[in-house]
Formats: structure tokens, C-alpha cells, sequence
């Protein structure tokens, strides 16, 4: 029989790969050299038996196998966790989160596999559409529309994010307008000024309307896409679309509960995304 023998160490490193994106970020995680990470991972994928990265210049890409490993990994670590908790540390890590309106919304819906069942961490959320002082620990975890350009913040990119009208069948064909301080909304004060069949300064309430058969909602894609009875009453806004990136502090970022946090929310959001 063959027998597998992988070193424990070597997926702890895969960890800090996978997640950094590649040898030289996850150098300074791990203080081993990139050398010393390029030939463990090659150890780790000769003793699997199965091809975990493919190789660029840009960095290291997870092949399949790999995302399936590090989402298993990712679990056991959590478990871990628990098990080697101090008898009396019994209340749960608090976790700060802030997002806009759509994106809390479709967080909100997965809270179970956000938090783990059972539950190991505690999220409290803070749903903004202004951005929020994360050096300053406002929050510990952010989601924004662009690439992060302070030196003590980490980010990673998720999947692009676009805009498209929504609506019943039958409802007028007529604006909702949001009256807030967005990219969306003012793409909407720009082309329909004040030809809208309702104005509301929550964008949540857009989208109650549109399900209620009131208007035409501007909704995200992935949002509009998952209600029933809306469909799409015209073409994606290309002027909208964006790329969306999870952001936490250099130093939180290495913390258990940030890192099972922002890895089972990507995964929330990756669904979210190809569904």
C-alpha cells in the first residue's frame, strides 16, 4: 500500500502560500527564505502526488486542489483553535466588519458558515458606505472598491463587481432613485434627474421597492441576480463595474479569527458571485 508522508510544516507553509499569493509575501510571514518555500511546496506537491500551484511570474496560482486543500486545512485550523483554548477563554473573539449596503446584505444571508457552526467567533457589523479608519482600528476587517495604498494595510482582490437595472414584470418603467453619496447613485442623479418614481436615501429600500413592483432598481449583479421575481431590464453599466477588495491591518491579518473570518467570507462571496 502506498502510504502518503507529508510533513506537517510543509502545510503550514502551503497556508501562508495560499493565502499571500505567493513565495515573497509569504517569506515575511513565515521568516524562511522564498528559496526555502518554492522547494517545500515542491516537496509537498511530490509527496500529495497532485499539482497545487501553477507557477507565473507574477506569483503563485492555486490550482483546484489546492483551494480544496486550503478550505480543509482552513477548517482543521479552526478546530485546532478550539481545542487548545484556555478553559476559561469561553467568550468568543470579536471580529469588525464593515461593508456597504449590498455587500453586508449578501454576508448577512451566510452568517452560519461566516461564523462557523458552532459558532468561533463573534461579527459585528458595520454597514457604510464611507470608508472607515482601519489603522485607527474603527474596524478590523473592510471591503472597498480599490486596491488599499496605505503601507500598514493588506488587501485582496476579489471578484469585479457590476451594476445592472432591475425589475418585476409589469412595473413602471421608472427609476428608484437612491439619494446617497455612491458611485451608483450618482450615475443615477447624472442620468435621470429627477425623472424617478421614488427617491429613498437607503439603498437597501431601492431594492424593497423594485421587489415590491414600484420601479427600476440599480442593483449590483450579484444581489439582482438572486431575487426571484426581478429580472434584468437592460445591459450591465460599464462605468460601474469595479473591482471589490477585502482589507485588514498588517498586523490583525496573522490573527486565527481575521484569517478564518476573511477566508469563509471570500468563500461566501465567490459563490455569491458565480451563481
Amino acid at each position: 500500500m502506498n502510504e502518503m508522508r507529508v510533513d506537517w510544516d510543509d502545510l503550514h507553509l502551503f497556508l501562508a502560500v495560499a493565502r499571500e499569493g505567493g513565495l515573497s509575501p509569504a517569506a515575511k510571514v513565515t521568516q524562511r527564505s522564498a528559496a526555502t518555500l518554492g522547494r517545500r511546496m515542491l516537496a509537498l506537491e511530490r509527496a500529495m502526488g497532485r499539482e497545487l500551484f501553477v507557477r507565473h511570474d507574477r506569483g503563485y496560482e492555486m490550482t483546484s486542489e489546492a483551494r480544496k486543500l486550503l478550505e480543509e486545512l482552513t477548517e482543521i485550523e479552526a478546530r485546532i483553535v478550539r481545542l487548545t483554548a484556555r478553559p476559561d477563554a469561553k467568550e468568543r473573539p470579536l471580529v469588525k466588519v464593515s461593508a456597504g449596503t449590498w455587500t453586508t446584505l449578501a454576508l448577512l444571508e451566510k452568517l452560519d458558515e461566516i461564523t462557523g457552526q458552532p459558532a468561533d467567533i463573534r461579527l459585528r457589523f458595520i454597514s457604510a458606505e464611507t470608508t472607515l479608519d482601519m489603522p485607527r482600528r474603527e474596524v478590523v476587517i473592510g471591503f472597498r472598491n480599490r486596491r488599499p495604498t496605505e503601507e500598514s494595510l493588506a488587501g485582496r482582490n476579489l471578484s469585479r463587481v457590476e451594476f445592472a437595472p432591475y425589475a418585476r414584470t409589469g412595473a413602471p418603467e421608472r427609476w428608484i432613485k437612491v439619494l446617497a453619496d455612491t458611485p451608483s447613485a450618482r450615475w443615477l442623479d447624472k442620468t435621470i434627474g429627477n425623472d424617478a418614481v421614488c427617491e429613498v436615501n437607503a439603498p437597501r429600500n431601492s431594492l424593497d421597492l423594485a421587489l415590491a413592483g414600484n420601479g427600476v432598481a440599480l442593483l449590483p449583479t450579484f444581489i439582482g441576480d438572486g431575487q426571484k421575481g426581478l429580472k434584468r431590464t437592460g445591459g450591465t453599466i460599464p462605468e460601474l463595474a469595479h473591482d471589490q477588495w477585502i482589507v485588514t491591518h498588517q498586523d490583525d491579518r496573522h490573527l486565527p479569527e481575521v484569517r478564518r473570518t476573511i477566508d469563509r467570507m471570500c468563500r461566501v462571496l465567490e459563490k455569491r458571485h458565480g451563481q
